[in-house]
């Protein structure tokens, strides 16, 4: 395999797109994460939605509570959206250009700007279950990069500071934090969580890092933000399970979803 192939593919996926959904170019792409998937309903007119599945390089969601399509969203403001209900984890086994074809293909697709969303621990107690965290910055403890080659990328200011500015124009309260993607697809045990958070870590989860490392080298413009869903290990008195994460999302939900909507509205 060359290093060009993982590029070719999406610019496959984008044709396709374009021609399934009639809509040459998006500007924006948004990749819901766990409790973030009710936005899309919020932010415009769904004109178009495609079964993951069917699109070049894509395949249906390995993971419970993330939706299986892809959709063109028309925007008030006349924009076009791309949202990736069908992201790929790196637990999952199938490398890491599997992981960042979403966010590759919204690039060839057109867009300019990528929302990467997604459910997390938290090491701050203050951030009770619920509370959305915008991302400042990461570490990625995946031990791998979807660069290839001597592909030599800056990561500074990777989450766009203008983005966090204007997410704080619309909720003075936001917090920011440093996000760290473990491997998965195991919860972290309280030595790593504490480990984590004395390297600097406030968030962590299995996602976002890989795929905002590709959109850097895709020269898209990346706001994170994620949804505390629970306390980690070691700080949570409780065991960690996966329906917690689901039923957190499922509560803030509406809330946050209307947050990132307004965000939306103002990019």
């Amino acid at each position: 395999m060359t290093t060009s192939e993982p590029f070719e593919l999406a610019q496959a996926a984008a044709g396709y797109i374009a021609e399934a959904t009639g809509v040459d170019s998006h500007d924006i792409a948004l990749v819901l994460g766990s409790g973030w998937s009710g936005a899309a309903d919020l932010i415009g007119e769904v004109t178009a939605t495609l079964p993951s599945s069917e699109v070049p390089g894509f395949s249906a969601p390995a993971v419970v509570g993330h939706v299986g399509t892809i959709r063109s969203i028309l925007l008030p403001n006349g924009k076009r959206a791309l949202v990736l209900g069908a992201r790929t984890h790196y637990y999952e086994g199938k490398g890491v250009r599997s992981v960042v074809h979403g966010v590759r293909t919204a690039a060839a697709a057109g867009c300019a700007v990528v929302v990467l969303t997604n459910g997390c621990g938290g090491l701050n107690p203050a951030w009770r279950p619920g509370t959305p965290v915008l991302i400042r910055d990461h570490i990625n403890l995946t031990a791998a990069s979807p660069l290839e080659g001597a592909t030599f990328v800056d990561l500074t200011d990777l989450y766009s500071p203008r983005l966090r500015e204007l997410a704080r124009e619309i909720d003075p309260a936001l917090d920011e934090g440093v996000y760290a993607q473990f491997p998965g697809p195991h919860y972290e045990t309280p030595a790593e969580v504490q480990y984590a958070h004395r390297i600097g870590a406030d968030l962590i989860g299995m996602s976002t890092a890989l795929e905002a490392i590709a959109a850097r080298h895709a020269g898209m413009e990346i706001f994170g933000i994620s949804l505390v869903t629970n306390l980690a290990a070691g700080i949570s008195p409780t065991p960690l399970s996966h329906k917690e994460v689901l039923d957190a999302g499922e509560a803030a939900g509406p809330r946050i979803s209307r947050l990132l909507a307004d965000v939306i509205a103002k990019i």
